[in-house]
Order: C-alpha cells, then structure tokens, then sequence
C-alpha cells in the first residue's frame, strides 16, 4: 500500500444503511479500494453538531459499521475507524481554526441548509464543521478525497486552509486532490427529495425482505398514470428511475411503460424483488457480524489510524511551537 495513494472519506452513523448511502458512496468505497490506501471513517464527531447525545449514536454505529462492512469495506484491505477514537483529530480542528479566516468558512452553504433542518441546535460546531472535515483529510495526509461536484467547493477550502498552514508554519501538509465521481442523485419513495433518514423517504439494502418490499411498494410513482391503462412516463416516474441501477435491461421495461403493458404496481413489485435480490449477499454477510467482532474491527482500524495521526501531530507542533506530548 506504501506506494498508492491514500484517500479518506467518512460518514456520519445516522442507522441504517439506505439506497442512497450505498449508492451515492459506498459502493465507490468498494471499487476505490483496488486502487488506492483507503482510510474510512465513522463520523461520529460530526454526528454531534446536530445530536449532541453521544450515548444515542451506540447503535448506530455499529449499524453504520457492520453495513460498511457487509456491503463490502475490507478492514484487511482499508483502514475502518471511529473518528472519535482519534482524538488528534480534535486538537488538529482547533489549530486549523486560527488559521482559517472566518469569512472562508462562512461562504459554505452547507451550514445554512443544515440549521434550517435543526433551528433548536445552530451551534458553533456546526458552523466550523467544515474545519473539522478538514482535519479529518489533513489528520491522515489524505492524497486525495472521493467527491462528487456539489462538494467541489467544500474539498478547495480545505485545499486552502493546508497551503495557508504549510505558508504560515511549514510545509506538513498535502493539498487532497478530488476523485469526481458520479455520484447519482436517489431520490427517496415520495420522488421528490433526496433519499434521506430525516424525511423518512429512505429504501433499506440490509434490512430484511419484507421491510424492503414495503418500501418499494410505498413508492410515488409516475402522477401523469391515472390508470394502468393509460401510457406511462418512465421519464418522470422515480420508479423507473431505479430500473437503471437494477435492471441492464431496463430500456425494456421504459418501453412497456410507455404502452401501457405493465403498470406502476407491477413495475414496483419486480422492482422489490430484484433489489432484494441484489442485496442478499450483503444481509447475509450482515448476519455473520456480531457486535464483538464490529467492535474489535473498529479498535484495531482506530488503532491504525491513531498511529498515523500521532507522527501527523507531531510534526503539526513542531512546525507551530507547541512543545511535544509529553508521553512522546
């Protein structure tokens, strides 16, 4: 691995994984790993800028991690770690804070998309969220980072806050290249927004049959169709949308769509059964994972990872002139 080079990406433990986690991220997590020193993460840090709870989140990581971990993350082949369990990350936010003008961080539209879904909560971790996500990429002296467009603006300020370190200090740290990916936009079952545990609009990959097809069958479909014998827009309906990831032949079932030779009720419950398909070889994979194994999965990738944010943070007090851990 010494010679690839190393990506990081993380998400945060919000449960379940869904059709849009796998799609959006993990799945590329899993092709990444052929090529590059992949380090991944349970974003549990960030989890706390909306539910500040830690003790709430327990479940959810392991969740998170065994999905991971079904769905194809090798903890063999990559580094899986819980983000809390590497403190340095913490102290490295706080440095990157006093050289990070305010108004830098004040141009990302994330912050204000995130307050007006938690009005109760707008904190000051929220708002420097951004400098933690760089932290997290800088921490592990990330090459590069999986992104897809929209998050091109987030990837250059952090760009921008390690040259502004490495001028004001030293040079300590990379500038992380973005990996654009095509990440698609999934839709949730109302077709409407973005598949998403807050609006509840959300399609299981791990969860058991049943629960899957009921989500599947609760899907909006195609609202010009007042009848099934009337000709569809597979353009316009979010179910024919899916038939893209799950069916190669899915111009097929566009084109019955549009004579009106299977209805939107049919198209659901083939849809169903295919994903459920699809997905059997990440439940079973799921099953074989107990919370003991999870666990020591995550402490041994946490262990690595602290390994290397520690030499990371020495050099980061070196080049300030903090003095160095006194346990060094």
């Amino acid at each position: 691995m010494a010679d690839r080079i190393r990506i990081l990406s993380g998400m945060r433990p919000t449960g379940r994984f869904h059709l849009g986690n796998y799609l959006g991220a993990a799945k590329n997590w899993v092709e990444l790993q052929n090529q590059y020193e992949c380090f991944y993460f349970v974003a549990d840090y960030h989890a706390l800028t909306t539910e500040p709870d830690g003790h709430k989140a327990e479940d959810k990581v392991f969740d998170l991690t065994a999905d991971l971990i079904a769905v194809g993350i090798d903890p063999k082949r990559s580094v899986l770690y819980l983000q809390s369990k590497v403190p340095e990350v913490a102290e490295l936010t706080l440095l990157l804070s006093m050289v990070t003008p305010l108004s830098w961080v004040q141009r990302v539209p994330t912050f204000k998309e995130k307050a007006k879904l938690h009005p109760d909560n707008v904190n000051l971790g929220l708002f420097s969220y951004p400098i933690l996500q760089g932290a997290d990429i800088l921490i592990v002296k990330g090459g590069g980072v999986p992104v897809g467009k929209d998050q091109l603006a987030h990837l250059e300020l952090v760009r921008e806050v390690a040259r502004r370190f490495n001028r004001t200090y030293a040079p300590v740290f990379p500038e992380p290249r973005a990996l654009l990916t095509e990440t698609p936009l999934v839709k949730g079952t109302d077709g409407k927004q973005r598949m998403s545990k807050t609006v509840g609009n959300i399609v299981g990959v791990t969860d058991d049959p049943d629960v899957i097809r009921k989500q599947v069958m609760s899907m909006v479909t195609d609202v010009k169709r007042p009848r099934k014998t009337d000709p569809g827009h597979p353009r316009l309906c979010n179910v024919c949308a899916f038939y893209k990831f799950f069916f190669d032949d899915w111009e097929h079932y566009w084109d019955l769509c549009r004579k009106a030779q299977i209805g939107c009720f049919d198209k659901k419950k083939l849809l169903a059964e295919r994903m459920i398909e699809t997905f059997r070889p990440f439940r079973e994979a799921r099953a074989e994972l107990t919370p003991a194994l999870v666990n020591q999965i995550l402490e041994e990738g946490s262990e690595n990872a602290r390994e290397v944010a520690r030499q990371t943070m020495l050099e980061v007090r070196d080049a300030v002139g903090l003095p160095s851990y006194l346990d060094r």
